[in-house]
């Protein structure tokens, strides 16, 4: 024999299972033995892709920085190497923007610091 558990907090639950799978295809979002593993593997995936994608935009901000001050003539490690010996303190994000829209700023700072 089964035992019913028809209570609130069990169906709560469920709910909260459901709502996650929601878009999911076929079972998956209707079934909770089908969604509820699926969900579970999709929150990993999610954890897992966050940090991939904070490696990915560090990535494409040395790129970019990189292909700015080639440009001007110099190269990124070296040019990194000045920024931090003029104690000028700005993140790898800032300087890919910089160099991404506003160009003639970003000439600047890497002549300033080159003379440096």
């Amino acid at each position: 024999m089964v035992r019913v558990r028809s209570n609130v907090a069990h169906h709560k639950r469920v709910k909260k299972v459901l709502k996650r799978a929601k878009g999911y295809r076929g079972q998956r979002s209707k079934n909770l033995r089908s969604a509820k593993p699926t969900t579970l593997r999709a929150g990993a995936y999610a954890y897992a892709h966050r940090r991939l994608k904070r490696r990915d935009l560090r990535k494409l901000w040395i790129i970019r920085i990189n292909a700015a001050v080639r440009a001007e003539g110099t190269t990124y490690s070296v040019f990194m190497n000045q920024l931090k010996k003029a104690g000028i303190e700005l993140d790898r994000k800032v300087l890919s923007e910089m160099a991404a829209r506003e160009p003639e700023t970003f000439s600047a700072l890497v002549r300033s610091v080159a003379a440096a």
